[in-house]
């Protein structure tokens, strides 16, 4: 095939929609895919755990650690695109996001035994994090403002469906097939879109060369890596005893970002920072990474409890348990394209007031349940909650992303992605800690908890989740979307 010609583009370039054609819908297009499957990745190995248990002859502590391992690679990788972003083309950065996700599900598909496969889920990890402030960055820097909803849409769609098909999808796999399926099947798919990517993919922005300043990058990982580890720590089964204990590794982490912070506050000053921080100059862009955050904890906290209270209270098998989460994850994907429509035809509000009210009532409905509940009850709940995430997501990407000037695009997007992260380990533990804690105050004991108890630990940590969605419903009427700024008045703050 002969080469293509190559251009750059720049958000605030006048011929932006003429050269939104047919090869740059192929590129956000490609993203979209890529990002769907390395997503629906982080989550696949979630009801996977007692068979891999019972092939590798390890233990429920060394099993978490395949999440655990892939989280804490995200949670470092994540900062560092924005300046990754700004210093390599596109087509080269997907090309090693790609290649090391390829790479890294290729071992875990061939893997001898546990530690190999824990490599695998590293070198996977490695090229997840790339992907969605890449396919973040992209869009912003392509779409035309007017058309941006409905592929921020697109974005949601990822973001929110990804994961919550990641145990359907496990559950239906391992009824049938040995783990390592859950790598095959993923392996062809990951392969076609790194070939169509090389052959096909656009180079969009202008690079600079930006300096790597290390300490930064130390800090980013004493401080992410301290957060996401400790959070996944608590949130882990009490069967997992650990050397280091949970909130020993937080409060590093919250020097470490403290730390973090305060060094690219000092960087930005000359545009050498890793994450710049001046996204939050932006009122939108902040309130926006508020709700965000609500969101994630509602989203990753939701898939880790349903699924554990419809197998240990209500009886559920590991597909069914997987299963009840596919309509509500299939409504949101549907959703989507139609928020997306709404935000640009009516605005962000518009939909983003609603889906957040919906999502805090869903969840307060969730409060509701008990170990006499049916699937219906749980499935009403769930499909609630998915309708309010649609609505929500969707119109805080516009709004965060579409705020900023160009050259803080890459930090946004990468801000994003770590708070989805840092979110969603934190939904993880919250959730499952509340809701041990709770069952065995109700039970008297660890050794008596029982199902009676294990519904009202789950009660009490939905309403944790309905409380913060709730103070999300009172945020969301003060996110509006403004008029990019320019850059020389940027540059002037």
């Amino acid at each position: 095939m002969p080469a293509q010609p190559e251009h750059t583009s720049s958000p605030h370039d006048s011929a932006t929609e003429k050269v939104f054609g047919p090869r740059e819908r192929l590129a956000i297009w490609l993203l979209l895919a890529s990002a769907f499957v390395v997503i629906l990745n982080e989550t696949i190995m979630s009801v996977a755990l007692p068979k891999l248990m019972s092939d590798l002859d390890i233990t429920a502590a060394a099993g978490q650690w395949l999440t655990t391992a892939f989280l804490l690679t995200m949670s470092v990788v994540i900062p560092i695109t924005g300046m990754l972003i700004q210093r390599m083309k596109t087509r080269t950065l997907f090309m090693i996001a790609m290649g090391l996700f390829s790479l890294g599900t290729l071992i875990a598909a061939l893997a001898p035994g546990f530690f190999v496969l824990l490599i695998g889920r590293v070198v996977q990890a490695g090229g997840t994090a790339i992907m969605m402030p890449l396919l973040m960055t992209t869009v912003v820097m392509l779409v035309p403002d007017k058309q941006r909803g409905r592929l921020m849409g697109r974005i949601a769609i990822v973001i929110s469906v990804a994961p919550a098909l990641g145990p359907t999808v496990s559950g239906l796999i391992l009824q049938w097939l040995s783990w390592r399926w859950l790598f095959i099947f993923v392996l062809p798919i990951a392969l076609a879109a790194l070939i169509i990517g090389v052959l096909r993919l656009p180079n969009v922005g202008t690079q600079r060369k930006v300096r790597v300043d290390l300490f930064s990058v130390l800090l980013s990982v004493v401080g992410f890596g301290g957060i996401v580890w400790g959070l996944s720590a608590i949130g882990e089964s009490a069967a997992a005893d650990h050397s280091i204990p949970p909130l020993a590794l937080i409060l590093v982490g919250v020097v470490g970002l403290g730390l973090f912070i305060w060094r690219q506050l000092r960087l930005q000053r000359d545009d050498r920072a890793l994450l710049d921080l001046r996204t939050f100059h932006t009122r939108p862009f902040a309130l926006s990474v508020i709700l965000f955050t609500f969101a994630s904890i509602a989203l990753f906290g939701s898939l880790i409890l349903l699924p554990i209270y419809g197998q240990n209270v209500l009886g559920f098998s590991v597909l069914e348990s997987g299963l009840v989460l596919l309509p509500g994850g299939l409504l949101m994907g549907f959703l989507g394209p139609v928020v997306g429509r709404l935000v640009d035809q009516r605005g962000a509000r518009f939909v983003l007031v609603p889906g957040v009210i919906v999502a805090a009532l869903a969840l307060w409905s969730m409060a509701l349940l008990s170990d006499t509940s049916t699937i219906w009850q749980v499935l009403a709940s769930h499909i609630g909650l998915s309708i309010g995430l649609a609505g929500t997501f969707t119109p805080l990407f516009s709004v965060s992303l579409g705020s900023l000037p160009g050259r803080l695009a890459s930090h946004g997007s990468a801000t994003l992605s770590t708070v989805q992260q840092v979110g969603g380990a934190a939904g993880t533990a919250l959730f499952v800690t509340v809701m041990t804690v709770v069952s065995t105050a109700a039970a008297g004991s660890p050794d008596a908890v029982d199902a009676h108890a294990l519904a009202a630990g789950t009660r009490a940590a939905f309403m944790i989740g309905g409380l913060a969605m709730t103070i999300g419903a009172f945020i969301a009427p003060f996110v509006t979307e403004v008029p990019k700024p320019s850059e020389a008045a940027q540059a002037r703050n």
